[in-house]
């Protein structure tokens, strides 16, 4: 990576918050600064060390971006009203700069985003209310301002359409790959059984999956399910006798999760372990559990656990919440509607242990390149697109 500010780097990624798997993805894009405001749980020093990502306010980071002349601006989506006014000084900044230099930044976002701001639970007080109002009548500003948008979802882009309509921005340049990883390098290995497209050369190795091992990775809270995976595991165990649960992770119901291991030798606790510890236990498991439901103003845009599973050649159990449910029923795995998770999540669950996807299978579901780096590259092209898809 380039230093931050080296004019040797053209363009620039601005985060409110910066999470590992952004990080992760940094080594292996063309060269970009990166300004954010805040981290996530799992943030990774190290990987930060060789990234330098710059942590920056709002008006410092607008200033940055203003004041250095990238040639083109990643921002977070209007989607995410924590986000908007953050972009919103970066926009403003920008408008000033480019006056200036009588040029045109090219502005650029990723759409993930499932869920209609208007319909978020409205703050109780006057002066957040009318904060939210302000949001609002930002998030279209910015939407407006946006050059290229490449939409992760099918749901992502069905929300676009209809709350912030993209039939009236004929200047825009969008397109829809849907949010699947490829398959992971760790489980790359050189041999000659053709890997999964029959090609002699790198060969997939198996894993060492272990039947029956289930696993919930990431954050251990209600909003992720992790409570109903606890309840449900009660009639799991009971049904399919050589199952285990192990949880990797952290979170509020952490201490559950160690109480329930202490009463029960198949549950297995490893709070929030290094990376490699992770990929070790998605190698190991056959099943990855990730039964989200809405709580507040949050609702699952794809699901990190999700997409590290797919992977590593895991069968899916979740929920409808996610924005590829419907890629997810299409392949075979669980997906469950999040009103039922109750009822049916024992059931599913027992039978993704029993019988859970081929691996092979699951890998070869998944696209050549991950999705989001080839959304990457076309949002950071050079080249000139046509207007839509």
């Amino acid at each position: 990576m380039n230093e931050p500010g080296d004019r040797r780097t053209r363009d620039v990624r601005v985060y409110k918050t910066l999470r590992t798997a952004h990080l992760e993805r940094a080594l292996t894009l063309a060269p970009a600064d990166i300004l954010y405001q805040e981290s996530r749980y799992d943030f990774d020093e190290e990987l930060a060390a060789k990234v330098r990502p710059e942590a920056a306010g709002d008006l410092r980071c607008a200033w940055l971006v203003a004041r250095r002349g990238y040639e083109i601006v990643e921002i977070n989506e209007p989607a995410a009203i924590d986000c908007v006014r953050r972009s919103a000084a970066v926009l403003a900044a920008l408008l000033l700069s480019d006056l200036v230099r009588r040029r045109r930044t090219r502005i650029v976002a990723y759409a993930i985003g499932n869920l209609d701001p208007h319909t978020l639970p409205k703050p109780a007080a006057w002066w957040p209310r009318l904060g939210r109002r302000l949001d609002l009548v930002l998030a279209r500003w910015v939407w407006s301002r946006l050059d290229r948008v490449a939409f992760g979802t099918q749901t992502a882009r069905q929300l676009y359409g209809t709350v912030f309509g993209i039939a009236e921005r004929r200047s825009l340049r969008w397109t829809t790959i849907e949010a699947l990883p490829a398959v992971c390098e760790c489980l790359v290995d050189y041999g000659v059984d053709g890997g999964i497209d029959g090609r002699v050369g790198k060969a997939l190795a198996d894993g060492g999956k272990t039947p029956g091992r289930l696993l919930f990775l990431g954050d251990l809270s209600t909003r992720k399910g992790f409570d109903s995976v606890l309840a449900a595991w009660t009639k799991v165990r009971h049904q399919v006798p050589d199952s285990m649960l192990t949880v990797v992770g952290r979170g509020a119901l952490l201490d559950d999760a160690y109480e329930a291991a202490r009463a029960d030798s198949r549950i297995r606790v490893i709070a929030d372990p290094p990376r490699d510890v992770v990929h070790a236990e998605l190698r190991r498991a056959s099943v990855v559990l990730l039964p989200s439901r809405r709580q507040g103003a949050w609702r699952e845009q794809v699901g990190l656990p999700i997409v590290e599973g797919l992977a590593h050649g895991c069968t899916v159990v979740t929920t409808d919440e996610t924005g590829i449910a419907d890629w997810l029923r299409r392949a075979g795995h669980g997906v469950i509607p999040a009103g039922s998770v109750g009822e049916l999540l024992a059931p599913v669950v027992a039978e993704a242990a029993r019988r859970p996807l081929d691996p092979r299978a699951v890998r070869a579901s998944l696209p050549g390149q991950d999705s989001r780096l080839e959304a990457d590259g076309w949002l950071f092209s050079r080249e000139v697109i046509a207007v839509g898809t």
